[in-house]
Protein backbone atom coordinates (compact mmCIF):
# COMPACT_ATOMS: atom_id res chain seq x y z
CA UNK A 1 0.00 0.00 0.00
CA UNK A 2 2.93 2.18 0.81
CA UNK A 3 3.88 1.93 -3.07
CA UNK A 4 0.69 2.56 -4.43
CA UNK A 5 1.06 6.19 -1.78
CA UNK A 6 4.09 7.21 -2.61
CA UNK A 7 3.38 6.74 -6.55
CA UNK A 8 0.12 8.24 -6.41
CA UNK A 9 1.58 11.17 -4.65
CA UNK A 10 4.85 11.20 -7.06
CA UNK A 11 2.95 11.77 -9.79
CA UNK A 12 0.65 13.99 -8.17
CA UNK A 13 3.36 16.16 -7.79
CA UNK A 14 4.82 15.83 -11.15
CA UNK A 15 1.54 17.58 -12.69
CA UNK A 16 2.34 20.30 -9.86
CA UNK A 17 5.19 20.68 -11.20
CA UNK A 18 4.32 20.97 -14.88
CA UNK A 19 1.56 23.08 -14.11
CA UNK A 20 3.09 25.45 -11.95
CA UNK A 21 5.93 25.46 -14.63
CA UNK A 22 3.50 26.01 -17.62
CA UNK A 23 1.92 28.69 -15.53
CA UNK A 24 4.98 30.87 -14.63
CA UNK A 25 5.42 30.99 -18.68
CA UNK A 26 2.11 32.15 -19.38
CA UNK A 27 2.44 34.61 -16.44
CA UNK A 28 5.76 36.27 -17.58
CA UNK A 29 4.17 35.97 -21.14
CA UNK A 30 1.38 38.40 -19.45
CA UNK A 31 3.60 40.56 -17.64
CA UNK A 32 5.08 41.53 -20.65
CA UNK A 33 2.33 41.84 -22.32
CA UNK A 34 1.00 43.98 -19.50
CA UNK A 35 4.35 46.04 -19.77
CA UNK A 36 4.14 47.12 -23.11
CA UNK A 37 0.40 47.59 -23.24
CA UNK A 38 1.22 50.04 -20.35
CA UNK A 39 3.41 51.96 -22.17
CA UNK A 40 1.33 52.37 -25.03
CA UNK A 41 -1.40 53.59 -22.67
CA UNK A 42 0.72 56.16 -21.94
CA UNK A 43 2.10 57.12 -25.08
CA UNK A 44 -1.49 57.42 -26.24
CA UNK A 45 -2.44 59.52 -23.64
CA UNK A 46 0.52 61.71 -24.04
CA UNK A 47 -0.32 62.55 -27.40
CA UNK A 48 -4.72 62.75 -26.51
CA UNK A 49 -3.87 65.29 -23.81
CA UNK A 50 -1.77 67.50 -26.65
CA UNK A 51 -3.99 66.87 -29.73
CA UNK A 52 -7.49 67.91 -27.14
CA UNK A 53 -5.52 71.52 -26.80
CA UNK A 54 -5.36 71.84 -30.32
CA UNK A 55 -7.27 74.43 -31.59
CA UNK A 56 -10.30 73.88 -33.66
CA UNK A 57 -9.31 74.70 -37.40
CA UNK A 58 -5.99 72.86 -36.62
CA UNK A 59 -4.84 70.31 -39.83
CA UNK A 60 -4.55 67.16 -38.16
CA UNK A 61 -3.36 64.06 -39.79
CA UNK A 62 -3.51 60.35 -38.88
CA UNK A 63 -1.12 57.38 -39.97
CA UNK A 64 -2.51 54.47 -42.09
CA UNK A 65 0.91 52.24 -42.78
CA UNK A 66 3.58 54.35 -44.23
CA UNK A 67 1.31 57.16 -45.12
CA UNK A 68 -0.85 60.10 -43.80
CA UNK A 69 -4.27 60.90 -43.56
CA UNK A 70 -5.66 64.20 -43.25
CA UNK A 71 -8.13 63.83 -40.78
CA UNK A 72 -10.64 66.06 -38.84
CA UNK A 73 -9.54 66.92 -35.59
CA UNK A 74 -13.04 65.31 -33.59
CA UNK A 75 -12.17 62.13 -35.27
CA UNK A 76 -8.67 62.12 -34.04
CA UNK A 77 -9.35 62.65 -30.77
CA UNK A 78 -12.38 60.05 -30.75
CA UNK A 79 -9.87 57.59 -32.41
CA UNK A 80 -7.28 58.25 -29.42
CA UNK A 81 -9.93 58.18 -26.55
CA UNK A 82 -10.91 54.54 -28.72
CA UNK A 83 -7.46 53.53 -28.25
CA UNK A 84 -7.29 54.48 -24.57
CA UNK A 85 -10.64 52.36 -24.11
CA UNK A 86 -9.30 49.68 -26.05
CA UNK A 87 -6.09 49.63 -24.33
CA UNK A 88 -7.16 49.73 -20.71
CA UNK A 89 -10.12 47.31 -21.42
CA UNK A 90 -7.24 44.96 -22.59
CA UNK A 91 -4.69 45.57 -19.79
CA UNK A 92 -7.58 44.75 -17.29
CA UNK A 93 -8.46 41.33 -19.37
CA UNK A 94 -4.73 40.44 -18.69
CA UNK A 95 -4.76 41.30 -15.18
CA UNK A 96 -8.06 39.12 -14.54
CA UNK A 97 -6.05 36.65 -16.80
CA UNK A 98 -3.37 36.53 -14.32
CA UNK A 99 -5.02 36.28 -11.25
CA UNK A 100 -6.81 33.45 -12.23
CA UNK A 101 -3.87 31.63 -13.17
CA UNK A 102 -2.00 32.55 -9.64
CA UNK A 103 -5.31 31.51 -7.86
CA UNK A 104 -5.21 28.03 -10.21
CA UNK A 105 -1.67 27.26 -9.02
CA UNK A 106 -3.09 27.71 -5.32
CA UNK A 107 -5.57 25.92 -5.28
CA UNK A 108 -3.63 23.16 -6.89
CA UNK A 109 -1.37 22.93 -4.04
CA UNK A 110 -3.59 23.07 -1.45
CA UNK A 111 -4.99 19.94 -3.18
CA UNK A 112 -1.45 18.55 -2.89
CA UNK A 113 -1.32 19.54 0.89
CA UNK A 114 -4.99 18.31 1.66
CA UNK A 115 -3.71 14.63 -0.37
CA UNK A 116 -0.44 14.60 1.72
CA UNK A 117 -1.77 15.19 4.71
CA UNK A 118 -4.85 12.37 4.40
CA UNK A 119 -2.53 9.98 3.41
CA UNK A 120 -0.39 10.70 6.70
CA UNK A 121 -3.61 10.51 8.40
CA UNK A 122 -4.11 6.63 6.75
CA UNK A 123 -1.16 5.78 7.79
CA UNK A 124 -1.70 6.93 11.11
Amino acid sequence: MAKSVDLELRKAFNDLQVKTVETKKKIRLIDSQISTLVKMLALTDLTYQKVITLPPNTKTYESVGRMFLLTELDQVQNNLRNSLDLISARIHDYENNKQYLESNVKESKNNIREMVQHKKEELS
